[in-house]
């Protein structure tokens, strides 16, 4: 008989989901696994929707990344209306919204939700591992959070029309350029987002180093990594082909027109979890999983075209000697490199004179089918669809970018309960957090991949090795 602890809901992640452990009498873990138990229906209920609907409704499937299924779906509608590619204006400013997304979705997980473990520690006080406790403690820090969020929501609301599900990218092009006078206020502001920035990497970097063989083993594996790439290998967080390579660098495939990513990815369902298990088709599911999000973007790229980017990114490699990292907690050093290079793109863009242009759309010949790619903050975003003659969805397959790691998430959970709960006599709650700590290192969004509605409280219940309850613990 096996006794069971429950983590519901893990906590300071975007998302509902739920982390289970199996003990034997012994207190031996026998199984860990991270659930994602609400069931997201957007694939079907898109269905019978005219296609031009697409980049308005699937961003609803998240608050947090909406700019990024936006795109993804706006892509995707390029192909249905026959465009291969848009012009200068259009392109820019999509980008320019990117990477004002990428800069306000990085800046919220490292400041809001991961900082309190980064700076009170692991097992700290719950009362004060928060964002209360951050701002308490930190003042500076937190109002540098919320600053540098409120300029890449800025940023989105001069480019999409709003902070949340704005309207800005449509089949073929945009529906506005950015004006002389909402270029200057950001520009006015340029200075001490790079500064700030440049912060950030540096507290990012130097509690890697200074916690480097704490961290080595700490819910780390060996693993593939994928990501697009650009056509020389670079780092492109828009647009690209797709990379995969192994945990010592070899790559599985290279330069794949990502329109053609069901002749290698394919995906496993299994009977615990609404979440998919994405693998490489050549590898199998057992050994074909991989990661995507900053920490596989610096693994899988060649080099990083803004300067300050690509220095961190040669001192981040150099800890492996230029080997992929596969340290987890790696990741968040990973994700202030991509905010400094979100910055620096930014600046280039807003010091472009195409995106005062007036060409905003491109017609083309009608298509039926479309799929769109991009780098999402928190990884590799696939968006599939297909019309009928009549311009209705018939088909969507979504991949978000945390269903890619879904089986990174369950490896991480089993690494860290293998470490640091396997055999304990009491599972303490800053023992849990370690779980969760694992988890938000890869910065999962669970609302792109489920829908909950009520209150869920956090219950943990432990288990004798005959089923019978011994302890029980709510937080609400």
């Amino acid at each position: 008989m096996s006794k069971r602890v429950i983590i519901e809901p893990v906590t300071r992640v975007e998302g509902h989901g739920r982390v289970s452990l199996l003990l034997d009498e012994n207190n031996k873990i026998t199984q860990a696994r991270f659930h994602v138990v609400e069931f997201r229906g957007f694939e079907r209920f898109i269905q019978g929707r005219p296609y031009w609907e697409m980049p308005v409704i699937v961003q609803r499937l998240c608050g947090i990344c909406p700019v990024s299924h936006h795109l993804a779906a706006a892509k995707a509608m390029d192909q249905i209306v026959g465009v291969d590619k848009l012009t200068p204006t259009a392109e820019k400013m999509r980008r320019l919204m990117h990477y004002g997304q990428m800069f306000q979705s990085h800046a919220l997980h490292f400041f809001h939700l991961c900082s309190p473990d980064l700076l009170f520690g692991f097992d700290a006080d719950p009362k004060i591992r928060n964002i209360i406790g951050v701002a308490a403690k930190y003042p500076e820090l937190a109002v540098q959070g919320v600053m540098m969020r409120k300029y890449g929501q800025e940023i989105i609301k001069a480019t999409a029309g709003k902070k949340i599900h704005g309207t800005g990218a449509i089949p073929g092009g945009i529906n506005k350029n950015l004006s002389i006078t909402e270029r200057d206020v950001f520009l006015k502001d340029i200075k001490q987002m790079f500064d700030w920035s440049r912060s950030a990497l540096n507290i990012a970097k130097d509690y890697t180093v200074k916690n480097l063989e704490k961290l080595k083993p700490f819910a780390s594996f060996d693993s593939n990594h994928l990501s697009l790439v650009r056509s020389d290998g670079a780092m492109d967080l828009y647009h690209g082909n797709l990379r995969a390579i192994t945990a010592d660098g070899k790559k599985i495939f290279d330069q794949v027109d990502y329109t053609n990513y069901l002749d290698y990815i394919s995906e496993e369902v299994k009977s615990w979890s609404y979440m998919k298990f994405p693998f490489i088709k050549s590898l199998g599911p057992q050994n074909g999983w991989y990661r995507v999000g900053p920490l596989a973007r610096i693994n899988t790229c060649d080099f990083i075209d803004t300067p300050e980017a690509e220095a961190a990114r040669k001192e981040f490699m150099a800890v492996t000697n230029g080997k992929p990292n596969n340290i987890t907690m790696a990741y968040h050093w990973a994700r202030m490199i991509e905010i400094l290079h979100s910055i620096e793109k930014i600046n280039e863009l807003l010091n472009d004179p195409d995106l005062q242009g007036t060409d905003l759309v491109v017609k083309g010949e009608r298509r039926n089918e479309g799929v769109g790619l991009l780098e999402a903050p928190r990884g590799t975003l696939f968006h599939h669809y297909k019309i009928n003659d009549n311009d209705q969805i018939v088909m969507a397959n979504l991949i978000v970018s945390t269903t890619n790691n879904n089986e990174p998430f369950n490896r991480a959970i089993q690494k860290v309960v293998a470490d640091h709960i396997d055999g304990v006599p009491e599972i303490t709650e800053g023992l849990l957090n370690h779980i969760e700590v694992a988890i938000r290192a890869y910065d999962p969004c669970l609302s792109c991949a489920t829908h909950a509605m009520g209150k869920m409280p956090l219950k943990v219940t432990l288990f004798d090795y005959q089923g019978n309850e011994i302890a029980s613990k709510t937080k609400e």
